[in-house]
């Protein structure tokens, strides 16, 4: 491992992190390697790879990194606000690369597979948020998009802004998800009216409700396994 007590100019240029990613490619860096290069620069006692470090560190990684403010990170001595924006955007682009690779060409009929799909993003969200999965006639994935986004213990969600997406995409079903930010996907009693009303919506407008899934941390509940009445 480099000395990360000196500047990473002075390390020998197979250890920089900028001439490491060039020369064996970004997947055989670490996390503070990877860091240490969009924060470009450290400070006069610490190298950018120790100021990484110390970031992950702070934050508990990357998953947590990502849940992080740039308020939050522009306290942290050696970031200030222009590291820490750089530092949260480049983890938005990497998060919405993410998710337009996990579009699957087969079609979505399971709890499992949509919590496959939006889980790991939505396990970082701090608020509770809803969203819907826009299908094709073979309940294929065609798009996905944020409908709401609410506080710690509830989003509010109309119909009219639920199904605006998918009559403007002419699809042909929807799935709607939401995470519970406290971790325990059970779903609440409003969860299940919630529910009813939708499916009761997605019948006059003929679009089919296939489910509707509650995510936690590391978990999901499936309405429509649970026994709730869907639209198909």
């Amino acid at each position: 491992m480099p000395n990360t007590a000196h500047k990473v100019s002075e390390w020998p240029s197979y250890e920089r992190p900028r001439e490491k990613l060039v020369s064996s490619g970004a997947r055989h860096m670490n996390d503070s390697e990877l860091l240490a290069i969009l924060l470009r620069t450290g400070s006069k006692n610490e190298s950018a790879v120790a100021l990484a470090q110390r970031i992950l560190t702070t934050f508990g990684g990357i998953p947590g990194l990502s849940r992080a403010l740039v308020p939050e990170l522009s306290k942290i001595k050696g970031v200030g606000l222009a590291k820490g924006a750089q530092i949260l955007a480049a983890l938005e682009l990497g998060r919405r690369l993410s998710e337009r690779s996990l579009v699957p060409e087969e079609s979505i009929r399971s709890g499992e597979s949509v919590y496959r799909l939006l889980g790991p993003r939505l396990r970082e969200e701090r608020k509770e948020s809803f969203w819907v999965l826009l299908l094709d006639t073979k309940h294929r994935l065609r798009r996905l998009e944020k409908i709401s986004e609410g506080t710690l213990s509830m989003t509010p969600v109309h119909p009219r802004e639920a199904f605006s997406p998918a009559v403007r995409e002419s699809a042909a079903a929807v799935i709607f998800v939401h995470n519970h930010p406290s971790g325990d996907p059970e779903p609440s009693p409003d969860d299940w009216s919630l529910t009813a009303r939708l499916v009761e919506c997605g019948t006059l407008l003929g679009i089919r409700v296939l489910d509707h899934v509650v995510t936690g941390d590391h978990a999901f509940v499936s309405l429509r396994e649970r026994g709730a009445t869907m639209g198909g």
